[in-house]
C-alpha cells in the first residue's frame, strides 16, 4: 500500500500538483466503505498543465503502476476506485467509441509506465513508500524534497 500512495504522491509531483499530504493509515469513508490510504492532493496547481484531464488520470493510474514495479503485476482489485475514476473522467474525452476510449486508456497507462519507470521517478517512488512504511504519513512537503532528493542523485551521474 505505502508503494500505491507513493506511485500517485510521485506523479502528482511529475505533472505540478500540489499535495498536502500522503498517508497508508485506514479511515471510514463517509460512502460506508474503507479507504487504506490517501494522497491527499490540494487545489491548484504549480505548473500550469497542457492537459488537465490527462495528468489526473496520470495520477490515478500511478498507484496500480508503482505497486506493480514491486509485486509484478498489476492489482486492480485493489485499485477498483482509481480506476472507475479513470473511467468516469475518460468518458467526458470527445471519443466516440469504446474502442478510443479503450485505446485512450491503454496510452495514458503506458505513459504512466513510462514515467515512472524512469530511474528519478522510481527511486522518488522508493524512497517516498520508504518514508511512509516509518513513518505512515507524511506531508506534501516532504514528498517534494524526497522527490528533488531523488532527480538530484541521478543528475550527478
Amino acid at each position: 500500500m505505502a508503494y500505491h500512495e507513493a506511485g500517485h504522491a510521485v506523479m502528482a509531483t511529475i505533472v505540478g500538483r500540489p499535495i498536502q499530504k500522503v498517508t497508508i493509515c485506514a479511515a471510514n469513508l463517509s460512502t460506508g466503505g474503507l479507504r487504506l490510504g490517501a494522497c491527499k492532493i490540494r487545489k491548484g496547481r504549480s505548473t500550469p498543465s497542457k492537459d488537465w484531464l490527462e495528468d489526473e488520470a496520470l495520477i490515478f493510474f500511478a498507484g496500480m503502476v508503482a505497486e506493480s514495479h514491486v509485486t509484478g503485476q498489476y492489482c486492480e482489485k485493489g485499485a477498483r476506485q482509481d480506476l472507475r475514476a479513470v473511467k468516469r473522467l475518460l468518458s467526458q474525452t470527445r471519443a466516440t467509441s469504446q474502442r478510443q476510449l479503450e485505446k485512450l486508456e491503454r496510452r495514458l497507462l503506458d505513459k504512466t509506465e513510462y514515467l515512472l519507470s524512469e530511474e528519478p521517478h522510481a527511486k522518488a517512488v522508493e524512497m517516498v513508500a520508504k518514508e511512509l512504511m516509518e513513518k505512515t504519513t507524511i506531508s506534501g512537503r516532504a514528498v517534494v524534497h524526497l522527490f528533488h532528493q531523488a532527480v538530484a542523485q541521478f543528475n550527478k551521474k
